[in-house]
């Protein structure tokens, strides 16, 4: 399953977004759902990234054995407008994935901070 935790403070903006694992839906190659939630947070990070002067972190990894990919991104400083919108995109896409396959494959968690 991927897991997506997204982080916000107390004001709503968004802190940390953390997505992990793999959603096991197909074989590996075929995975539709992996594919979808890839190109979602990745293409989100790269807008962010080209179309923003927003300032963030970002640390990706895989497990030793292979069984699953980690992606973390945190923003040093409070989001523009155009970066939470961004993110705001993200979630949409995600929870509509979400809700199409189900939490076995994937869960979105918003969590304030």
């Amino acid at each position: 399953m991927i897991s997506i935790k997204i982080c916000k403070n107390k004001s709503q903006q968004y802190q940390e977004l953390l997505c992990e694992g793999h959603a096991g839906f197909g074989y590996e190659g075929t995975d539709v759902v992996c594919a979808a939630v890839s190109v979602l947070v990745i293409n989100t990070i790269n807008g962010i990234e080209r179309f923003t002067e927003d300032a963030f972190t970002l640390d990706t990894w895989s497990d030793p054995d292979g069984d699953s990919n980690h992606i973390k991104m945190i923003f040093t400083e409070t989001p523009s407008r155009e970066a939470a919108l961004l993110m705001d995109v993200l979630v949409q896409g995600l929870t509509e994935i979400q809700e199409e396959y189900g939490d076995s494959y994937v869960t979105v968690h918003i969590k304030e901070v």
